[in-house]
């Protein structure tokens, strides 16, 4: 009897130290799979991560090359408004300053006129001078907004 219980105890003890092994084996096994798994599952992540963040880029980029391309045609529009009102009002105090000028010289015409025409009893001459320096300053006046300008 000694011999069948040593034969029995030894494919026994064989077998544990093989079910060891093999849950030794299934718990490095299963750490590796969780290992691959948690790794993935980061990987997945950052690129997601990564990924997000070169598009925000690329939109934040894109988006202001659109601002600046608006900008610019905006600044483009209000400069052409500019320089049509710059010219409107070049022509109009020039029109203005030939009018002026016309005036100016059909009162220095009438001045001599009445100048030549006055007794020493009338002083009709003193309200044309009067008149003739208010024309003048207002000349002058015109010529300076018109030098202002250009």
């Amino acid at each position: 009897m000694s011999t069948q219980i040593e034969t029995k105890l030894a494919p026994n003890a064989t077998v544990a130290p093989q079910r060891s092994v093999k849950a030794a084996k299934s718990v490095k096994s299963s750490k590796v799979s969780y290992l691959i798994f948690f790794s993935s599952w980061f990987l997945l992540i950052a690129t997601g991560v990564l990924g997000t963040m070169i598009y925000t880029e690329h939109l934040r980029t894109q988006l202001s090359t659109q601002l600046a391309a608006q900008t610019e045609q905006q600044l483009q529009a209000m400069q052409e408004q500019y320089q049509q009102q710059l010219e409107q009002l070049k022509t109009s105090v020039t029109a203005d300053l030939s009018n002026l000028h016309t005036k100016v010289d059909s009162f220095n015409e009438l001045l001599a006129f009445t100048k030549d025409s006055a007794n020493s009893k009338t002083d009709n001459s003193n309200q044309l001078y009067t008149q003739l320096a208010e024309v003048k300053k207002k000349l002058d006046e015109l010529k300076q907004n018109l030098d202002v300008l250009k």
